[in-house]
């Protein structure tokens, strides 16, 4: 049979008058244009289609069977029109494989249906009561259905558009020779057009689809379901455009959860996510009315209450966190989530959406507390805590702006007197307040989490005047600070090994300075990236030694080259017998260890005679040089070795 003609079963007869076969044809393709010109779904153009057919054509029955796409290859009635009792049962059976329909063998393999879809080509049954293909049992309920419905022929489309095959169209007829040559390509026509609408609905609901996801990741919260922070604010800002009328003014309430960060810390992001998600369910049942809850931070979520609601803030606060602090089950252990509430609400001062915002944050965690774990915004008291919330945003931009500096403090050998490197320290030019104090904002990037940011930024810069400094023939060492949450980041060796891979950097011209709080806050984390470090090649330093509480346990525990006293026991050393017997006995220690030892805040020429008479190795503080900007290092060093005949 050649592809694309029809397969007729029985030779038309000619009681059929084929004008008027046509013009029935050309009626049922009118009709069946306008209802594809009006659909909006799939579901009610298969519907509207066959009722166009039956009802405009003058057809006896019209049906439409898709071809589904589920594991089991399902061909399924999803419209049939003129039917007394209702449309055919699906047949649950592979419709397609490599060999074709697996039914073709069957009774229901061989209807009008089975046959146009396995053949992918238009099939006609003439004559139903006498049509010897229909002798089979099987097929005794569709002879009666035939002879009480009053139709004697039947056919069946395909429902093809660009080689994929939807289903098939199918439709009876009154007369035994229906479906001459004419009539059936005028339906041809019309299940081609209807196979092209089928595929435009489905474009277009895949389309909304999109759309829909879209907007989904855009404003909701992927893990919790609710709102994000992004639909949190363009709420927030609908509500401030509009009239505030009612009792109290429009207020905005943020919950956290306190032992968010100390779970994903103990148990791993998993648990700590299922206390999120917990927490949210909790909140989500105890919301009045219709409040939405947002969740706008990792830990924390949100509230907006409108100006006309009845209750004041503080008591819908109190009505959400009430019992929240039981514990939650997750993975099999009860955690304490530690909520609380921070509120504020609309004023002269604060009427703008991010405002709000930044003052609920504010009273959340620096507020003035109102009981039962609530508090307030404080008002002139957060005056500092809203700079601080401002220098903060700055810092974020810092690097980008080029406000961030590189700067030196060089470090002597005691013994000879000779530069034998500097330690690298970062400084912030703010375009208005001038040089700010590296305590301030050092401590600002660990609590806002931007100082993973500034140490990449850091080495990044190190490690080219590392490079330049090769290239102008300066040997010294450049010593680099890693802050603890370096030590938790888990690329952080990674990046290192990249960067002097980069700038071609020799491993013995890097140094880096840890902290003994670095080493505390994960023993374990911090032993595996010095070890992974060390393995690269370069020194490791431990800072400020002496003032935490386990010194001795992590000399003897972790790779360490060199010890650093701490100013706070030079500085004092010539008045204080205690600071005095401290640094020496320091000194000693990390002699017999095998480290070298090195005094920082070193600031007279008494101290320094004190420190080279107990051995010290290295020196580095004012009486050498202040902290200065590292483009000065060369020349420095020059005036350094002339007045010392180094």
């Amino acid at each position: 049979m050649e592809a694309g003609r029809p397969t007729v079963e029985e030779p038309p007869a000619k009681d059929c008058e084929s004008l008027e076969c046509t013009t029935r044809a050309l009626r049922t393709l009118s009709a069946v244009i306008r209802t594809l010109l009006r659909a909006q779904d799939e579901p009610s153009l298969l519907t509207d289609m066959c009722t166009a057919i039956v009802e405009s054509g003058g057809y006896r029955r019209a049906g439409v069977a898709l071809a589904l796409n589920d594991s089991a290859k399902t061909i399924r009635w999803v419209a049939w029109v003129g039917l007394v009792d209702g449309k055919p049962e699906p047949l649950d059976m592979e419709w397609i494989n490599d060999r074709g329909f697996t039914y073709a063998d069957t009774p229901a393999g061989q209807t009008a249906v089975g046959v146009a879809m396995r053949t992918r080509t238009p099939c006609v049954v003439h004559d139903i009561p006498n049509n010897p293909r229909y002798d089979n049992p099987q097929f005794a309920i569709l002879r009666q259905h035939s002879l009480r419905d009053g139709y004697a022929s039947l056919t069946a489309f395909p429902l093809i558009h660009d080689t994929q095959l939807f289903g098939a169209l199918f439709m009876a007829a009154p007369e035994p020779d229906a479906f001459d040559t004419g009539e059936l390509g005028l339906l041809g026509e019309m299940a081609d057009d209807l196979a092209f609408g089928i595929a435009g609905l489905r474009l277009r609901e895949q389309h909304r689809q999109a759309e829909e996801t879209i907007y989904r990741l855009a404003y909701f919260d992927s893990m919790t379901g609710l709102a994000n922070r992004t639909r949190q604010m363009d709420m927030l800002k609908g509500y401030l455009d509009r009239p505030q009328a009612g009792t109290h003014a429009l207020s905005l309430v943020h919950i956290n959860v306190g032992q968010f960060a100390e779970v994903c810390n103990a148990f791993g992001q998993q648990v700590a996510d299922q206390l999120i998600i917990e927490t949210a369910r909790r909140l989500q049942s105890r919301i009045p009315g219709d409040l939405e809850l947002a969740r706008v931070g990792e830990a924390i979520f949100s509230i907006i209450i409108p100006a006309n609601w009845e209750d004041d803030p503080v008591a819908v606060a109190r009505q959400l966190i009430q019992g929240l602090n039981a514990p939650i089950e997750v993975a099999g252990m009860a955690v304490d989530a530690h909520v609380h509430a921070g509120v504020v609400s609309v004023c002269d001062d604060a009427n703008d959406a991010e405002i709000l915002f930044r003052r609920a944050n504010a009273a959340l965690f620096h507020g003035e507390s109102l009981g039962d774990g609530i508090t307030g915004f404080a008002g002139s008291k957060n005056a500092e805590q809203m700079s601080r919330l401002a220098l903060m945003g700055d810092l974020r931009l810092a690097g980008q702006r080029d406000e961030l500096r590189v700067f030196c403090q060089p470090k002597i050998d005691m013994k000879t007197g000779q530069i034998v490197g500097a330690e690298a320290l970062i400084r912030w030019q703010h375009p208005t307040l001038g040089m700010v104090s590296p305590t301030h904002f050092i401590k600002l990037a660990e609590q806002s989490g931007l100082i993973i940011d500034l140490t990449k930024w850091m080495l990044e810069r190190c490690f080219s005047w590392l490079q330049k400094w090769k290239h102008d023939g300066i040997r010294e060492t450049l010593a680099i600070n890693l802050s603890p949450h370096d030590l938790l980041s888990s690329s952080i060796v990674c990046d290192i090994g990249k960067w002097m891979e980069q700038w071609k950097i020799c491993p013995e011209a890097v140094e880096f300075e840890l902290t003994e709080s670095a080493l505390v806050e994960d023993p374990c984390a911090a032993l595996d990236v010095l070890t992974r470090l060390k393995a690269i090649g370069v020194k490791l330093l431990l800072d400020d030694f002496g003032t935490g509480y386990a010194s001795l346990s992590y000399l003897q525990r972790f790779p360490f080259d060199v010890i650093k006293i701490d100013q706070s026991f030079i500085l004092p050393m010539l008045e204080n017998a205690d600071s005095a017997a401290i640094v020496r006995s320091t000194i000693e220690l990390g002699h017999i260890l095998g480290r070298h030892v090195v005094a920082e805040g070193v600031e007279s020429e008494d101290v320094w005679r004190c420190l080279q008479e107990q051995g010290c190795d290295l020196a580095q503080g004012y009486v050498i040089s202040k902290p200065l900007p590292i483009e000065q290092f060369q020349g420095w060093k020059a005036e350094w070795q002339a007045a010392h005949l180094v």
